[in-house]
């Protein structure tokens, strides 16, 4: 394919008007985007020494500087490493009107590695194909140029570039290691390209012999991808399977443990927690833990004794509220991709993601067809962050609403809980029974085999911290030994 395309230069459409003309153009469009709050992201990959930077800089020109950001990814920083592979790149999701240019993307790495296997390949782009679908779902504007040049020309560049005085910084390793093994690199490049290739996020090749041209080449692309964002467009229909079950109806309700027994398991419970704790640590091994449910039935009892003896170095609790008037401005997974664990840590989520399937369905927050795909997407997000190596709890306490009400008394009349109970809290119970159907839809959606619910009833307190504590030492102990096991195999799948 790209051969192809490089042979047949020559016969490129030629484009004559003005570049400042097609840049003043792409600002006016940009303007009228930005009235209607749509994020842009047009990522830039490609050859080494192809002329990237001089495309970029014809593409911006016009742009007003506040509301772009050009930013470039040559290999991700050990930092990075630590933390889950798509974080990073979440972290340059545009805001609402913003443009992001990526001079390299999340491609880049794989662009290099032209020695991965197929496997290896397709275990890393089963992660970029859902977070480009989370963009598309989002309405962002997503362009993905890829920029190639003959092998005359690249050399050409290169031997310029290192003639340059102050410019020769700009040729390293990977330019000469592309240039003297190109026709390797070109068919390395093909296949990615034709394993990243969708109908909804095509690649744009750019041939760069011809810089003038190419630059607006790159302007037309852009142009008209944005004009067409300007389009009103109907929501998309999304099918979900119409569901009968009620998972929650399968919580016996009725489970208790006694004072003596509970005080007899508790501390053991809680040092093996603890232990289990550095065990990840020690190992890197990551991992986060979900606690959603009823109001009132004891999530935050059951974080407060699972964490009891755990070094509070080692794991974060992220209390999830209402979203603030930035992290409105972002996809909605934004914001908990800035808090999952670096490794060795783990993240605790008082309320989580799933608020998006609960609270903005009920209160109509957000299109429903935004609140359907999210099945789907935060799906895929735990899967992402399995295929890191963390491990995904989520835990759901529940109780009904006879307990609630109970409970809601106790704490207006106690001085040292009324601090728990809000307005809001009475006004969410009058929506008890819809609040338990958006539970019961998101279990049955949203349960997988490699992040299953784990469906706890929280009548009794003691016996609801008990069980956390017993399933979250058997998932972890689970969870290292089979990280452990894979460790000593000879490795297969590597990430960053």
């Amino acid at each position: 394919m790209l051969h192809q395309i490089i042979e047949a230069k020559d016969t490129i459409e030629k484009i004559h008007d003005k570049r400042s003309d097609m840049g003043e153009q792409l600002a006016y469009v940009h303007r009228q985007l930005q009235e209607l709050g749509k994020p842009i992201l047009i990522i830039m990959d490609g050859f080494e020494s192809s002329g990237r930077s001089a495309l970029i800089k014809d593409l911006v020109k016009e742009l007003d500087p506040r509301f772009y950001e050009v930013n470039s990814f040559s290999t991700t920083s050990e930092a990075d490493t630590t933390y889950p592979y798509l974080r990073q790149y979440m972290g340059q999701y545009p805001r609402r009107g913003q443009i992001i240019v990526l001079d390299r993307s999340y491609y880049h790495e794989l662009l290099m590695n032209r020695k991965m296997s197929d496997e290896e390949l397709e275990f890393y782009l089963e992660d970029i194909r859902y977070f480009e679908q989370l963009m598309i779902n989002d309405e962002i504007v997503f362009l993905k140029f890829f920029v190639v040049q003959s092998k005359e020309k690249m050399k050409e560049r290169v031997d310029e570039l290192r003639n340059y005085p102050f410019r020769h910084v700009f040729v390293d390793e990977k330019d000469l290691a592309q240039l003297k093994r190109y026709d390797k690199y070109l068919k390395h490049f093909e296949r990615v390209l034709a394993r990243s290739q969708t109908e909804a996020a095509p690649w744009q090749i750019i041939v760069s012999d011809d810089e003038k041209n190419a630059g607006r080449m790159v302007l037309k692309k852009a142009l008209e991808a944005m004009s067409v964002a300007l389009i009103p467009k109907e929501p998309p229909v999304v099918h979900l399977e119409a569901i009968d079950e009620r998972p929650l109806a399968t919580i016996d309700l009725s489970e208790s443990i006694g004072d003596d027994e509970y005080d007899r398991m508790i501390s053991s419970l809680q040092h093996q927690a603890m232990d289990m704790l550095y065990a990840l640590y020690e190992h890197k091994v990551s991992g986060v833990v979900v606690f959603e449910g009823t109001d009132a039935a004891g999530k935050g009892g059951a974080i407060k004794r699972l964490t009891r003896r755990m070094d509070p170095r080692l794991f974060n609790v992220s209390t999830t509220a209402a979203p603030t008037k930035e992290e409105i401005g972002f996809h909605y997974l934004w914001r908990f991709y800035k808090t999952l664990p670096t490794a060795g840590h783990i993240t605790i989520y008082d309320r989580s993601w799933y608020g998006r399937l609960m609270v903005e369905k009920i209160e109509h927050l957000t299109p429903e067809h935004r609140t359907d795909q999210a099945y789907a997407e935060i799906n895929g997000f735990e899967k992402s962050l399995i295929h890191d190596g963390l491990f995904v709890i989520k835990y759901l306490i529940i109780i009904d609403k006879e307990e609630q009400l109970n409970r809601f008394k106790q704490r207006q009349e106690d001085p040292m809980k009324t601090y728990k109970i809000t307005d809001e809290d009475w006004r969410n119970r009058e929506k008890f029974e819809d609040y338990e159907d958006k539970m019961n839809d998101m279990v049955y959606r949203t349960s997988t085999d490699y992040a299953p619910w784990i469906l706890i009833s929280g009548q009794d307190k003691k016996a609801a911290r008990i069980k956390v504590l017993e399933h979250f030492i058997q998932h972890v102990g689970q969870h290292l030994e089979k990280v452990l096991a894979q460790r000593e195999q000879p490795k297969k799948k590597k990430k960053k």
